[in-house]
């Protein structure tokens, strides 16, 4: 579990690099926020309310890169374009999360934050992964980086995803959350950033 101390670290190094970051990342977000707007026919800024620390519901940031409304688990890149498919693999689409680290809502690392239905109604020791904000790069999204090819793959890929993705994301989340370091943080984020970029 964080201490005081260390939740004091990581939020100040959560400000710094989000305020450093912010203006550099503003001009070509808003180049590709335009060209999105105008492929996908509709304003690309999308919010959509996850589950924060504590449990707390808040709104979360992303640039919208899926064409219509249905998109089912595991068949979200055939509504995707190849720009969108694109900015999706390099997780482009992320960037306006800045904005929920700059509010507090969010770190750069933690447990990704799920939709309702998930994190909010894990109970006993689980609910440990609540105890901490959640973050734009997690070790759980790390491990299951190809997620999405492995889910596209099943017959049911939301009744594979609850019977087995998501209950190995809960223990990844609970020996992060258990075992904390800022070192692991740093870690886990270059190691996101190599493989994005890779």
């Amino acid at each position: 579990m964080l201490s005081p101390g260390q939740a004091r670290v990581k939020r100040s190094f959560d400000l710094m690099l989000s305020i450093m970051l912010l203006p550099l990342l503003l001009f070509p977000f808003l180049i590709i926020y335009i060209v999105m707007s105008i492929l996908l026919r509709r304003n690309a800024w999308f919010v959509q309310q996850r589950i924060g620390q504590n449990g707390r519901r808040f709104d979360l940031y992303k640039l919208r890169t899926l064409k219509g409304e249905d998109h089912p688990l595991g068949l979200e890149e055939a509504s995707a374009g190849a720009l969108g498919r694109r900015l999706r693999k390099l997780h482009l689409d992320e960037w306006p999360q800045l904005l929920n680290i700059l509010k507090g809502e969010m770190s750069f690392v933690g447990p990704r934050p799920d939709l309702p239905g998930y994190a909010d109604v894990l109970e006993g020791e689980d609910r440990i992964i609540l105890a901490v904000k959640p973050g734009l790069a997690g070790p759980a999204s790390l491990e299951f980086r190809k997620e999405a090819s492995l889910l596209q793959q099943q017959e049911d890929p939301e009744r594979y995803y609850r019977e087995q993705i998501w209950p190995q994301k809960v223990q990844i989340n609970k020996n992060y959350v258990k075992s904390y370091r800022f070192s692991v943080d740093l870690k886990l984020l270059f190691k996101t950033f190599f493989h994005v970029f890779k």
